[in-house]
C-alpha cells in the first residue's frame, strides 16, 4: 500500500507530509512501514524501521526521492 498524505494551509504551503510503502509481509515493524519520508519529528526517512535525518530541500524533491527508492524496492 502507498500512503501520500499532505497537509496545505490557506496559502497553498506544505505544512506536513507523510510518504509511506506499507507491506506487512516484508516488515511488520514501524506500523508496517518499509520505507517513508515526513516531517513530523525533525527526521524525514523511514527505512524498514530505522530513522534518519535526511537533508530537506523541498517537498518536491522528497517526493521524488520517495519515489525512486519506492521503485527499487518493489522492483527487488
Amino acid at each position: 500500500m502507498l500512503r501520500r498524505e499532505v497537509w496545505v494551509d490557506e496559502k497553498g504551503n506544505i505544512t506536513k507530509y507523510n510518504l509511506a510503502y506499507i507491506n506487512l509481509q516484508l516488515f511488520s515493524g514501524d506500523n508496517g512501514r518499509d520505507i517513508g519520508f515526513d516531517n513530523a519529528h525533525g527526521y524525514h526517512h523511514h527505512y524498514y524501521g530505522k530513522v534518519e535525518a535526511v537533508v530537506f530541500i523541498s517537498y518536491e524533491d522528497t517526493e521524488i526521492l520517495f519515489e525512486k527508492e519506492w521503485l527499487a524496492l518493489r522492483s527487488t
